[in-house]
Parts: structure tokens; C-alpha cells; sequence
């Protein structure tokens, strides 16, 4: 939601305010958007523009090596045709204007009549409109313009900076836009300023495929998939409209965020495209991942592809100073990835083949890391809300890393041993993968507790070990609300002589109690009167573990 405004109606002309002195040191405001400061040698101008609530598109774009100026139409709505007509006679250095925006009816209208003014006044104008949504429409010509306005905009802004003329810039933007294809889906809509309630909703579990830039759903809701899953949907669908006359196999890729989407989340499906795109034969030259062209907050991603030939990878390569995008080519020498070690100086320890009784106890170390490991993918939602009350909320995504990381080292040096370690063995190297993979308190804790535990002879030990460990490490006592107020009782039941279930108990226990506590360390500290009523999800998370290694070997038993 848009939170922040003064009047709802007057949100675009106060942003601009802002915007414009932000950065005056390369444009200037006029009656209906922004134009650059005039270069040193005139150049076609290349006028860009739409609704605003696209940022950086389309005022963002404009500066040195990019856009000449961009005209600034209200939310999601087209500018009016005087506007288009101010902002393009305002960028004008006497080489003609191309007038380029998405294929909307409101921009074509209304960017249509200015043209006409225009070149009725003697000013060149030619139009180049962006129609590269191949969800909207199985013929090119009828197609949405989406987030490759970016791709097409870039490559007559980098043509009109060389000192090409009008008409080889308006052939290179055609030819860019024949070039370029677009998919995107959303995750939720968006919501605009003064309102309280988006412009659509995504069904729960549901993503919208084929979204629009102007706050339209997809075309369709389909069941939401993870990361591989919509990779696998974006890269398919793009892949599926190749131009006809693409001329290599070399590709301007954009993973482009449309306003609520996490960087992080970009960076993660960006991985998954890049393979996918890669197994297709397709060479990436210069990806970019981010916010390009955005949809105030909607939730959702779409990918681009603009196929390349010398001279559209000439455009793409180009340097660009725009407020809202820049592009230089790095000063400093690049480095042989090749040179860099991924040696993790590590002594390779000699693994002990179990004898005897050791191997069924090796056995159960080896299934019990694998229950734990998937106890805690199906607790992490639980833990998580119970950690977030007054901490950081990842506390269950840190327990599945851990425990998830363990399990995979162990399985790993069984594959390489050929037979299953030692119960020592194992633990050490669950231990050493849970703290290196899980990170925080609660994966330097659980690391070391298991790696000390790796050095003990029974099951009482261990925990004794691993119980000081974590006391030793975490500075905190019994009644602080932490892992110890179930880790230590647990231990003394055992140490006293009862059995591992009923030990398990007595944690379940002791970690419902921790409701009462008020936290002394970590960062729920901070929050402690947040946190009363509520128990500790280090605790909970060791009592479940506690209780359901007991289950299973309980069972096992009898």
C-alpha cells in the first residue's frame, strides 16, 4: 500500500517535485515531465512516457546516454496530448523527436495527437510503440508494452547518443521492439494512493500469469509455484515467441521486480532462468535483475529477452547516466574467475568403520539426523510464528538450514565412505555443516553442541556435553527464555537415570513453561514484555526434537 501522500489526486505532480530536485544536476522540469540538460552536440531527442507508478520508468530513464525526457502522466494514465506536445518540444535540439511509450490506447491517442501537432509545426516527430507482452496477444502488433520499454528505450537512446540520425534511430527502435519478448506473472496487486484496498486480488495460492503494468491481473490465475517452477513458466512462454528473424542466439536478459518483489527473491529465481536459458542454447550478455519498470507495489516478476544482433548489443552495451538506471563500463581490470581457490583448507578426517554394536548405534544416529531434518521443515511455519513474537521470525528457517545441512554432509561422507561412520563421526560433521549453513545463535550453538557431543561414549554424556557447550558459548542460565530452559532439564533427567522418553517429557514441559519467563538474552530481550504468554522457540524446537527422537525409538524398542 502506498503509504505515503499528501493529496491522493495531486500524488504524481508532488513526487515530481521531489524527483526534480533530486536530480537537477541532469534535467529540468517543464510543463508535463522532464527533459535532460542539452548535450555538447545536439541528438535526435528520444522522448519516453506513460502513467507514473512505474519508477524508474519512465522519469528515471531520462539523462545522459538515455532518454531526452520523459512526459509524466498521473497513475496508470496516459499523459495528455498537451503534455506530450510540451515535454517533446521542450527536449527538441533541432535533430527531430521519436515519441515512444506502450501500446495503450490512452498513450497511442494522446502521444498521436502531439505527433501531428508537432510535425505540422516542422518539428520531425516519428512514433515507435513497444509491444512486447506476449501474453496479451498472439499477434505482435496488438501486444501490451511491458518491461520491455526498458530494452527498446535503450537501444534509440544509445543510437540518438552515438549521433545517429532520426531515421536510423526510429529503425533501430522497431527493430528492438521486433526483438523483444516479455512474460510476467504477479503474486498480488497493487495499491494506489488514498485507497485501501489494491486494484485486484491473487486468490490465496494463486499467481496471476500474463500480468499488465497498469495494475491489471493476469490473464489467468494458476496454482503458484516455487522458484524453479515460475522460472521454468517465464523462460517457456518467452521461448515460445522467438522472433522469427532473431539473428543469434545472444540475449539482453531482464528479471525485472514490479514493486513488492524482494531483490533477494529476484536474485534467487534470476539463478533458475539463467540455467534454464542457458540449457536452451541462448548466450546472456549483460543481464539486469531488478526494478526497471514497476507497478507501485504489485507483487511479481517478469522476464525479458531482447534477441541481439552487433548493432542491438552495440545499444545494449552502451554507457547511460539516467536517474534511475546508470551503465559504465568498469574501470578496473577484471580479475581470471578462474584464479580464485574455493579450497576450504580443511583436513580431510579419517573416518572410523563401526564394529559390533557401534553399527546399529552409527544406524540410528543416521535416521534420527533424518527425522530431525524433516521435523523441522514441517514445524518451520510454527516456529517461525512463535519466534517472530518478539524476535526476528527465523528462527524455524534457521532450524530447517541446520538440520538440512547436517543431513546432507552426513549423506554425503556415507557416499564417500562407502559404509556408515561412526556415531562420532556423524555428529561432527552434522555439527560442522549446521553451524557453517544456518548461521545466527541458534546454528553456532547447535554446531558446536553436536560437535562436543561427537567426543562422548553414551547418550547421557553427549547431551551433558552438548548442554554445556551451549551454556559455555550462549552466556545464558536456566530462567534467561532460551534453548536452555528445556536443553537442562533434559540433561538432569537423564543424568538422574531416567529413560530418553521420559526425558523428552520432562522438556515438553519445561518448554511450555518458558510462557512464563521473561527473556533476559538475545534479541527478544529487548521486547520482553511482548514475549510473556508466549514460549520460547529455541525450547519449543528441542523439546519437539527431544520428543520425537523418543517416538521413534521408542517404537522401535518394543
Amino acid at each position: 500500500m502506498t503509504k505515503l501522500f499528501l493529496d491522493p489526486a495531486e500524488f504524481s505532480e508532488d513526487q515530481l517535485d521531489g524527483f526534480v530536485d533530486l536530480y537537477s544536476d541532469r534535467l529540468t522540469r517543464v510543463t508535463g515531465g522532464v527533459v535532460t540538460h542539452p548535450p555538447k552536440e545536439p541528438q535526435v531527442a528520444v522522448v519516453v512516457g506513460g502513467g507514473s507508478g512505474h519508477y524508474p520508468a519512465f522519469a528515471g530513464l531520462v539523462g545522459p546516454g538515455f532518454a531526452s525526457g520523459a512526459v509524466v502522466g498521473n497513475i496508470f494514465t496516459s499523459p495528455s496530448a498537451a503534455h506530450v506536445y510540451s515535454v517533446a518540444k521542450a527536449a527538441n535540439q533541432g535533430k527531430g523527436v521519436i515519441l515512444t511509450f506502450g501500446n495503450y490506447a490512452g498513450d497511442n491517442m494522446n502521444f498521436g495527437i502531439a505527433a501531428k501537432r508537432l510535425n505540422a509545426e516542422g518539428i520531425d516527430t516519428r512514433i515507435v510503440v513497444v509491444t512486447d507482452d506476449v501474453a496479451s496477444a498472439s499477434t505482435p502488433k496488438d501486444r501490451r508494452g511491458i518491461a520491455g520499454d526498458f530494452t527498446v528505450f535503450k537501444a534509440m537512446s544509445a543510437a540518438a547518443a552515438a549521433g545517429k540520425s532520426l531515421d536510423e534511430v526510429e529503425r533501430i527502435g522497431r527493430h528492438a521492439n521486433d526483438m523483444t519478448r516479455t512474460m510476467g506473472v504477479a503474486f498480488s496487486g497493487c495499491t494506489m494512493p488514498g485507497a485501501t484496498e489494491p486494484l485486484f486480488d491473487v486468490p490465496q495460492g494463486k499467481m496471476g500469469v500474463g500480468l499488465g503494468i497498469h495494475g491489471e491481473p493476469g490473464i489467468k490465475d494458476e496454482t503458484i509455484g516455487d522458484a524453479e517452477e515460475i522460472a521454468d513458466l517465464l523462460v517457456s512462454h518467452v521461448l515460445d515467441a522467438v522472433p522469427s528473424d532473431a539473428a543469434s542466439d545472444r540475449v539482453a536478459v531482464i528479471l525485472n521486480g514490479l514493486g513488492a518483489t524482494k531483490y533477494e527473491e529476484l536474485f534467487l529465481t534470476y539463478g533458475k532462468v539463467a540455467a534454464k536459458l542457458r540449457a536452451a542454447g541462448l548466450s546472456i550478455v549483460e543481464p539486469e535483475v531488478g526494478e526497471l519498470v514497476t507497478s507501485l507495489d504489485m507483487g511479481g516478476i517478469s522476464l525479458t529477452l531482447m534477441w541481439l544482433d552487433d548493432e542491438l548489443e552495440a545499444a545494449w552495451h552502451a554507457e547511460a547516466y539516467a536517474c534511475g538506471y546508470r551503465k559504465s563500463h568498469a574501470p578496473l581490470e577484471t580479475l581470471d574467475p578462474t584464479a580464485v581457490s574455493t579450497a576450504t583448507n580443511e583436513a580431510e578426517a579419517e573416518l572410523t568403520e563401526p564394529e559390533g554394536d557401534a553399527v546399529a548405534v552409527a544406524e540410528q544416529v543416521r535416521r534420527g539426523i533424518g527425522i530431525v531434518a524433516q521435523l523441522m521443515k514441517d514445524q518451520e511455519s510454527h516456529l517461525g510464528k512463535i519466534d517472530a513474537i518478539a524476535g526476528d521470525g527465523d528462527h524455524g528457517r534457521g532450524m530447517v538450514r541446520g538440520t538440512s545441512a547436517a543431513q546432507n554432509a552426513v549423506d554425503k561422507l556415507v557416499a564417500k565412505a562407502g559404509f556408515t561412520p561412526s556415531a562420532s563421526d556423524q555428529l561432527r560433521t552434522a555439527g560442522a555443516a549446521w553451524a557453517l549453513e544456518a548461521g545466527g545463535t541458534s546454528g553456532v550453538l547447535w554446531g558446536a553442541g553436536l560437535e562436543a557431543a561427537a567426543g562422548t561414549s553414551t547418550v547421557a554424556e553427549g547431551v551433558a556435553a552438548f548442554a554445556d557447550t551451549v551454556q559455555q558459548l550462549g552466556g545464558a542460565q536456566v530462567g534467561d527464555k532460551t534453548l536452555l530452559d528445556a536443553l537442562i532439564p533434559f540433561r538432569d533427567a537423564l543424568g538422574a537415570g531416567s529413560s530418553f522418553s521420559d526425558a523428552a517429557d520432562v522438556a515438553v514441559k519445561a518448554a511450555a513453561a518458558t510462557s512464563d519467563l521473561v527473556p533476559r538474552k538475545g534479541r527478544a530481550a529487548p521486547l520482553a514484555e511482548k514475549s510473556v504468554g508466549h514460549p520460547d522457540a529455541g525450547a519449543i524446537s528441542f523439546s519437539m526434537i527431544a520428543q520425537r527422537l523418543a517416538e521413534e525409538f521408542t517404537q522401535e524398542a518394543n
